[in-house]
């Protein structure tokens, strides 16, 4: 139920998760669940808690990008480097690693160290063949760290890549893309009885750019 409401209904998603970890507190799935909860909420410090719980009661690193991810929350760069780079790090599976990298690169980009956010994501499977999971993430993040870098040109081609891979619309590479041809997003909703203005439009609120996931 977590999971189907996270989306959608996170007072409700929190609400299952709490009542999992009541009943089954020490099971490592109730508590990620919580877990999750809390990072979709972006409440670092619980959702940090949460995680190395589920750390010590599975013996699963797995969580480890979210964990960094909480220490980059918390403005804690220099610990979350120290724990991306520990020996934990090294026994992540392959879609771990990827989103691992992810992260650190943001965090690389936070110090304003841009060839090494860059640098950082020029791994195997940036250019491997297939889609995965994680690749719209990672064309993404690689697309962010050129853009600082000031190469317009090579961010767009991976923006590109990423609204390519993106099927479930996890990122907003379409806007950021749009953003770098030049391209206005105007507002085509006007207001039915307004066919006689000046052009103005309706009256709630125009649609503007999504924000950034």
């Amino acid at each position: 139920m977590v999971a189907a409401l996270l989306d959608d209904d996170i007072a409700g998603a929190e609400a299952h998760a709490e009542t999992a970890v009541r009943r089954a507190g020490r099971v490592p799935a109730a508590r990620e669940a919580l877990g999750l909860v809390a990072y979709r909420k972006g409440e670092w410090s619980r959702a940090l808690t949460e995680f190395r719980t589920v750390r010590r009661l599975s013996g699963s690193s797995h969580l480890m990008a979210l964990m960094v991810d909480c220490e980059r929350g918390l403005g804690r760069l220099d610990r979350a480097l120290d724990l991306a780079s520990s020996p934990e790090a090294r026994t992540l599976a392959r879609d771990e690693r990827v989103e691992l990298a992810i992260v650190v690169s943001g965090i690389r980009r936070d110090l304003g160290q841009h060839e090494a956010a860059a640098a950082g994501l020029e791994i195997p499977e940036l250019k491997a063949a297939g889609r995965k999971a994680w690749s719209a993430r990672l064309f993404y993040a690689y697309a962010e760290a050129l853009l600082a870098l000031g190469n317009r040109a090579g961010a767009r081609d991976w923006f590109a890549h990423a609204v390519d891979a993106d099927e479930d619309l996890d990122t907003d590479a379409t806007e950021r893309l749009d953003e770098l041809d030049g391209v206005a997003q105007l507002d085509l909703l006007e207001d039915d009885e307004g066919d006689g203005d000046d052009g103005g439009g309706g009256g709630e609120g125009g649609h503007g750019r999504s924000e950034h996931r």
